[in-house]
């Protein structure tokens, strides 16, 4: 007797879930990548194309609220740096790119609504002190 042939299962074509909509029956996308929104945003601001020396791991705090003459993604940027976040953090947050957020935020620090802080680098090795009284601690027990 032999056992009987497995059939392979054909996967049902799923269609992809409709984009959410808005209250008023528009659809609601993201938002499109387009170099002369990211213009508009920056504007021209910067003079003589000097940005404050910031990186990927710069962290960044705000130090005052927005204040009612902020962009939209100026008051976004101080709302998220309540605590301290790195400028590769708040990029991916806003769906901004690193150039982008490095302008605003050399306006911001301009302004001093925002602190730059160097990160936090921890040692690579431990103080061999520390090392031997641990060890000297644990022979003890």
């Amino acid at each position: 007797m032999t056992p009987p042939q497995r059939q392979r299962r054909q996967p049902k074509e799923q269609q992809p879930p409709p984009p959410p909509t808005t209250g008023d029956g528009t659809q609601e996308g993201p938002r499109p990548k387009n170099p002369e929104r990211l213009y508009i945003i920056t504007g021209a601001a910067v003079e003589d194309g000097e940005r404050a020396p910031i990186d990927l791991v710069t962290l960044i705090v705000a130090s005052a609220e927005p204040p009612p003459s902020a962009t939209p993604e100026q008051s976004a940027l101080l709302r998220i740096c309540q605590a301290p976040l790195s400028v590769a953090e708040i990029s991916a947050y806003l769906s901004l790119p690193f150039s982008v957020v490095t302008v605003l935020l050399t306006e911001l620090l301009a302004a001093e609504l925002v602190q730059a802080r160097a990160p936090i680098v921890r040692q690579a090795r431990a103080d061999r002190s520390l090392l031997e009284a641990v060890m000297h601690g644990l022979q003890k027990l």
